[in-house]
């Protein structure tokens, strides 16, 4: 028997976009019907009219006239159309954890629909060996007028299960899902979260021989994110297959053993989890990065602002705003010069931009060398190595006489990206979500509990 479980050839989706076409009434097509005739001596006389009126080697023949008449409404119909998914290929064996990842509109989903048999290809195959339960939505195979019990008996059943088979699993969903007040209440009447826990109760505790999820975890609190990614561990570990959308890089790597990207409905890249994503974080900020490593300051004619330029850079100086965990970073920035003070101080302040926390801080005057000239035209400093987590980061500007005066503050200067903090090489990713930064740290100490009542 074959180990694989799900064989994807060639496939692609392809949709309409746009509005749709109005549907017409009876009375409109027999209207059709009947004045045809009379449309097609229209025509016929609208042909000789402009052949009268334009010489032979413009159109020839009326069958010119239609092909000239045709082309451009069939190019605007192509382009009313869009592949979700173009040539997909890959092969997924009996017991295997895949991750997908891709930005917004990548075609996830429509992948897992297509698997869960939810809409049909427009071209390819798809060879599926095993029973497929699917999590793509909320209240994706629930009946709204069925209570959460005769819901769960509807998906084993959809699955091929007998009631004998349910009733065994029947329990351990319900306390997985936390619903055992509302057991017997309409699942119309429950709650986003609520559904979402009976959903994935039911996918996961079925026992498919494969399981498809989208990101659907993440309309669900903290404990419950952290309860379904246990479980699915779980599944993974007992030879299941496992394909798992999520945006949750950590996740991804935490669960999965392979990863496969997709973008713009094409595959980009498909093998071990931790390449897959590199390379798929890397082009994100690689595509998306429209902020430059060097930043010049709009200043209006007669402004009193003192920075002119900022620019960031690696330890040696090379240009970009890209570092990763433990790398040093190169700050530099332009001034004007001839501040009215002889001398003066500059200063910057690491933020986080997204929850407005300002992670670090750093001055001229906290420094052995002091305070700079008033005459400065250029300033760097070296700064690391950096303890950040994963994520976006700004740096603010601050100039000013100490216990004088402010000269000049520039706001989000310049921001930069931290990727692959991963401080202990175990394939976890510290991001921001934790916190900003990351204090060294080790275990001394594994006791078990019978060592400590000894």
């Amino acid at each position: 028997m074959s180990n694989i479980a799900i064989n994807v050839n060639n496939l692609s989706k392809q949709y309409r976009i746009g509005p749709r076409e109005r549907y017409k009434t009876l009375r409109e097509s027999l209207t059709n019907v009947f004045t045809a005739p009379f449309n097609r001596k229209n025509l016929q006389s609208a042909i000789r009219n402009l052949q009268s009126n334009h010489p032979p080697s413009s159109i020839s023949h009326p069958s010119d006239f239609r092909q000239s008449s045709i082309l451009h409404p069939s190019s605007s119909i192509k382009d009313n159309y869009i592949w979700a998914l173009k040539d997909v290929s890959f092969e997924v064996k009996h017991g295997e954890v895949i991750g997908i990842i891709g930005p917004n509109g990548a075609g996830k989903t429509t992948l897992l629909k297509i698997l869960s048999r939810i809409t049909e290809p427009t071209e390819g195959e798809v060879e599926l060996r095993g029973r497929v339960s699917s999590l793509l939505e909320v209240g994706t195979g629930f009946h709204p007028e069925l209570t959460g019990r005769e819901n769960i008996y509807l998906n084993g059943a959809i699955l091929g299960m007998s009631k004998a088979e349910i009733n065994i699993k029947f329990d351990e969903i319900v306390a997985f899902a936390e619903i055992e007040k509302f057991l017997d209440t309409p699942v119309k009447h429950y709650s986003t979260g609520m559904g979402t826990r009976l959903a994935f109760a039911i996918a996961a505790h079925l026992e498919p021989e494969i399981l498809l999820v989208d990101e659907v975890l993440s309309v669900g609190d903290m404990a419950f994110r952290k309860k379904c990614l246990g479980k699915m561990q779980d599944v993974s570990q007992e030879g299941r297959t496992v394909l798992f959308v999520s945006h949750e890089m950590n996740a991804i790597r935490r669960l999965c053993k392979n990863g496969l990207w997709l973008d713009k409905g094409k595959m980009q890249a498909i093998g071990p989890v931790g390449d897959v994503v590199r390379k798929y974080e890397e082009s994100v900020l690689t595509s998306n990065h429209i902020r430059t490593s060097r930043v010049e300051r709009e200043k209006p004619p007669g402004s009193s602002k003192y920075f002119s330029w900022v620019s960031l850079g690696s330890a040696d100086g090379e240009p970009t705003t890209i570092f990763r965990f433990g790398d040093m970073m190169r700050l530099t920035m332009g001034m004007e010069g001839h501040t009215p003070h002889h001398t003066h101080f500059v200063e910057w302040f690491l933020n986080e931009p997204t929850q407005g926390n300002r992670v670090a801080w750093g001055g001229t005057h906290a420094l052995p060398q002091g305070d700079i000239h008033g005459d400065s035209k250029e300033i760097s400093f070296l700064i690391g190595p950096l303890p950040l987590a994963e994520g976006t980061y700004s740096i603010s500007l601050a100039m000013g006489v100490p216990a004088v005066m402010d000269l000049d503050f520039w706001y989000d200067a310049i921001t930069f990206e931290v990727i692959d903090s991963d401080p202990f090489n175990t394939g976890y990713h510290y991001t921001t979500r934790y916190a900003p930064s990351l204090i060294p740290y080790q275990m001394v100490s594994n006791r078990s509990h019978n060592e400590v009542v000894k």
